[in-house]
């Protein structure tokens, strides 16, 4: 593994922690807006007011017993997800691809017992999974049907696209990819893929796995050079539009695609992680210098996502 000095990176753009949580986490995001992305629940009834496509709501979880009536909830479903409102990191997502006689699995083919949900779902009313550990309640949301444009390109899981919003404008993004080792999952922290996406026109540019440069998904072998994200005009616009949404300046957007309703909302994140700069290639400070540099009147969303796509455009690193 190569490493860099501290002056190197701050040479290379590269946004650290302490100056992520000072100058722009710190500065752009009023705390008393943080509700509004730490729990999911209150974020998808926020982009439902504001006309943006979220994945269906089944049902809500609140007390222990509560969890009995799961079954009678997901009856006639062909899958869905349980995800606790208040978790971070992908932590205590539970994923059910198939509904078979009352009985449940996996993307893996493993069966999950109904004991297995009611404990997972248990651990996250009593804040296992939540930030700072305090009690949750679950989410119980439709299963996103897998866009077969991206065959190949994820494993046992949905890729989600993750854009880095600043002041509105999309600054950077990227494509995450589940893999074996992540267990489904598009977490890169757990091995997914990160595929760093041209803001201009949502071409890859650049892959990793654990901070390492890949050029083919490890378990598909699928080339990840000059793959095209579709609908990246509506993603863009999905993202820039959260910072009205929200109020935060510096923001992390989720996006999904699902086959049949196009672009979908996951979730937000008021303190965006770093790795989306080794996936990319390059640092982002230079990008977030330029948004604070700029003058004059407010633009629209229209105008942010113009600007962005002619200002931070890049080209393939394959």
């Amino acid at each position: 593994m190569k490493y860099a000095w501290p002056w190197e990176l701050s040479r290379a753009g590269v946004l650290n922690m302490n100056k992520r949580n000072i100058s722009y986490i710190g500065r752009y995001n009023p705390r008393k807006h943080y509700k509004r992305v730490d729990d999911k629940l209150i974020t998808k009834q926020l982009a439902l007011a504001n006309g943006i496509a979220v994945p269906d709501l089944i049902g809500v979880v609140k007390e222990q017993h509560d969890i009995e009536q799961i079954p009678a909830m997901v009856l006639g479903k062909s899958g869905f997800v349980i995800k606790p409102a208040k978790g971070s990191g992908g932590k205590g997502i539970m994923v059910i691809t198939r509904v078979e006689n009352g009985r449940y699995y996996k993307a893996n083919g493993n069966e999950v017992t109904p004991n297995e949900i009611y404990r997972h779902v248990s651990n996250t009313l009593s804040g296992l999974f939540s930030l700072g550990g305090k009690p949750d309640v679950a989410l119980v949301e439709g299963l996103i049907e897998f866009d077969p444009i991206f065959n190949g390109v994820s494993y046992e899981g949905v890729p989600d696209i993750r854009l880095i919003v600043f002041k509105g404008f999309p600054v950077m993004g990227m494509l995450r990819c589940s893999t074996a080792a992540s267990d489904g999952k598009a977490n890169l922290h757990q091995g997914a893929v990160g595929i760093g996406l041209d803001i201009a026109t949502g071409r890859s540019l650049h892959a990793v796995q654990f901070d390492v440069p890949v050029d083919k998904h490890p378990d598909t072998h699928f080339p990840l050079s000059n793959i095209q994200v579709p609908h990246w005009e509506t993603l863009l616009h999905t993202a820039s539009s959260a910072y009205e949404m929200c109020e935060l300046g510096y923001l992390g957007t989720d996006m999904v695609l699902d086959k049949n309703r196009g672009p979908l909302l996951l979730e937000l994140n008021a303190r965006p992680g770093l790795t989306i700069q080794i996936a990319n290639g390059k640092g982002i400070l230079p990008r977030l210098k330029h948004v604070e540099s700029l003058k004059g009147p407010a633009m629209s969303v229209e105008q942010r996502v113009e600007y962005a796509k002619k200002h931070f455009c890049d080209k393939p690193l394959f």
